[in-house]
């Protein structure tokens, strides 16, 4: 992936995740699949339960990878956010954002850490804030990654069979009845 491209998902994600601050929520765990260096989409997790269903839905986002035959993928998502849902020990800068680059040769795991600065309170009770964004460490090439994080990475390079003239579209439409909010670029519009 070029330093550009890069650096726009890392802005996009950050400006992402300082409007869901704002609004009072962390936005859910996301997925970025690229074929050729061309970005197939975003695909924001389903609602999940807390526990196992929320590790299944982060590990499912793989599913589009996959089917896209994807050659990289890119994983966002807050420390603090899918350790609760998931209910796993925090490890790792919190609250931070982590942003994964991966391709089937391995990962390069990016930590984001910022502090939470309070806004106001809105008329529905919601605390606003933003994220005051701290120095970054360095990338860690093979840096640890969470189980269902970990999970999706690996499975995103794994050939879903399926016995369908689109299996890409199939797997676009399944995964929209099953609740994923996906925005998939003009030329990966099935």
């Amino acid at each position: 992936m070029d330093k550009q491209v890069w650096d726009t998902l890392v802005e996009s994600m950050k400006n992402a995740y300082t409007g869901g601050l704002g609004e009072g929520a962390v936005p859910r765990p996301v997925i970025m699949p690229l074929v050729r260096g061309e970005l197939v989409g975003l695909i924001r997790v389903r609602p999940t339960s807390v526990g196992r269903d929320a590790q299944t839905g982060i590990a499912q986002l793989s599913n589009i990878a996959a089917a896209a035959g994807a050659d990289e993928v890119v994983l966002v998502w807050e420390t603090q956010d899918v350790a609760t849902a998931c209910q796993l020990p925090v490890t790792g800068p919190a609250p931070c954002l982590n942003m994964v680059h991966a391709t089937k040769d391995g990962h390069v795991l990016h930590q984001l850490p910022y502090s939470v600065e309070p806004l106001s309170d809105s008329p529905e009770g919601q605390v606003s804030a933003a994220p005051r964004w701290l120095p970054a460490p360095e990338p860690r090439p093979g840096g640890e990654l969470v189980p269902p994080i970990r999970a999706a990475v690996d499975f995103s390079f794994t050939p879903l069979e399926i016995d369908h003239p689109s299996p890409f579209g199939v797997t676009v439409l399944l995964m929209e009845e099953d609740g994923y909010s996906i925005r998939l670029t003009d030329t990966f519009t099935p």
